[in-house]
């Protein structure tokens, strides 16, 4: 039968009661100014910071004036992958990154032509290669990834994390053992079709999940499909991909899905962020909740930080420092922004210790 339950309710309830303390009731796009520090990269974390950009001033200049400039992963407007973006006044536009790999590498390029487009890229995954430290992760918030399904699935609103596992490693529910090649594997009975977005850079819900469960991220299992839209690939919380028809192939879809960015979108109205949902619902983990009274549950066993990405050589600019480095930057002290877009906030805010080439 379909489940209705009170915890799934109640994480929609939530989450809609938080929005009377939300910062903004604009709708998100690029910045319409040039600012001192310009952004681009994950996704999962943009939305986020176009909210700090719209709160955090910089008082070094007079008049003094907003200091973050966040550019989306895609435009904000039209959707549309590697359009070109004028971040820098009298510069030439540049291709417009999509998610955290792209961003860093455009980063990366950037300082390497010093053409002075880019300050910073934001990054949903720390560091992979430490075999050089020209670029430091400043930690900032606390982000988690729960499984998603469709309004209407029939699965219980808890499962395990050895039943993600199992199931997006192509495995018997009950055994472990692998399963016939072009058998789909269940959950709590239920034939499920693990989903995952393309790759394109996806620093959320392909690299991370698929490290927490225990799979290759660029080979996936047999059972495991990319998620395509239209012929592209998904955004990190986008879940048009869930609305697929049981009957294609008798089995549910089921993603992983950013909390943070399903609490933003949530909030549409009053954050501006633009709700891709698609009737995307969250599932607990291991009996924990997603959401607390609509924030992220920080307690949520699947969780890491989330970062912006600087050159190692810029930490003492005083732009620099106001924005992300030390615990009293302003991106670690704005905590009601960042709860309010679906983060959590951590200890090491501000931390210079993670450096790294990529």
């Amino acid at each position: 039968m379909i489940v209705k339950s009170a915890q799934r309710a109640a994480v929609i309830a939530g989450a809609t009661a938080l929005a009377g303390v939300l910062v903004t009731g604009t709708a998100q796009a690029d910045p319409t100014e040039f600012r001192e520090l310009n952004g681009v990269g994950s996704d999962t974390t943009q939305d986020v910071m176009n909210g700090l950009g719209k709160v955090i001033v910089d008082p070094n200049n007079t008049p003094a004036h907003l200091l973050i400039a966040s550019y989306d992963a895609v435009d904000p407007s039209t959707g549309a992958l590697h359009d070109c973006i004028v971040v820098r006044k009298g510069h030439a536009c540049i291709p417009r990154p999509w998610g955290a790999d792209q961003g860093i590498a455009a980063l990366k390029n950037d300082i390497a032509g010093g053409s002075g487009n880019l300050d910073f890229a934001r990054s949903s995954a720390g560091v992979t290669d430490a075999s050089a430290s020209s670029l430091t992760w400043i930690p900032f918030a606390k982000e988690a990834v729960t499984l998603a399904v469709k309004t209407g699935s029939t699965l219980p609103t808890n499962v395990t994390t050895q039943q993600l596992q199992r199931a997006y490693n192509c495995e018997d529910e009950t055994t472990g053992a692998a399963l016939p090649a072009g058998t789909f594997p269940t959950i709590n009975g239920v034939t499920v079709h693990p989903l995952v977005p393309r790759w394109f850079g996806s620093g959320t819900t392909r690299t991370f999940w698929a490290s927490k469960l225990g799979l290759s991220a660029i080979d996936l299992p047999g059972c495991v499909k990319d998620v395509a839209k239209n012929g592209n690939g998904i955004e990190d919380g986008d879940g048009s991909a869930l609305q697929r028809t049981i009957a294609v192939d008798g089995a549910e879809d089921i993603m992983p899905f950013s909390i943070a960015q399903w609490i933003a979108q949530s909030n549409s109205a009053t954050t501006g962020v633009r709700d891709r949902r698609n009737g995307a619902v969250l599932e607990s983990v291991d009996g924990t909740a997603p959401t607390v009274s609509g924030a992220l549950n920080t307690a949520f066993p699947i969780n890491r930080e989330v970062y912006d990405v600087v050159a190692t050589s810029r930490l003492a600019e005083a732009d620099i420092k106001l924005a992300f480095v030390g615990s009293t930057s302003k991106t670690c002290v704005n905590t009601t922004t960042l709860t309010a877009y679906g983060f959590g906030t951590v200890a090491d805010c501000g931390s210079t210790t993670l450096t790294g080439k990529s």
